[in-house]
């Protein structure tokens, strides 16, 4: 199993069931996760807003969702690592 180094993944008190390992991704490693860099994208509506409910933030995640789906340049821009594909620079 593959994580990321965020303090709740690292729990001491945690039972890990025979046969699984779990492998910690280094540090600010976005290439390896790569929907992580869609975050910038995102939360672009929520930063420095207030909220009285969770569903005010849900719906503002959907349609923010739905037009980030419609931004494939972006998307692309964002998350399209060479090495994936089997892709090398020389």
């Amino acid at each position: 199993m593959v994580e990321d180094n965020a303090g709740w993944h690292r729990s001491k008190t945690a039972i890990i069931p025979s046969g699984i390992e779990i492998e910690f991704l280094p540090p600010y490693s976005p290439e390896l996760q790569p929907a992580e860099r869609l975050w910038q994208l995102i939360d672009e509506p929520l930063v420095n807003q207030y909220f009285e409910t969770i569903n005010e933030i849900e719906n503002i995640l959907l349609e923010r969702c739905c037009l980030v789906s419609e931004m494939k340049d972006e998307v692309h821009k964002l998350t399209n690592y060479h090495w994936p594909h089997g892709v090398t620079k020389e």
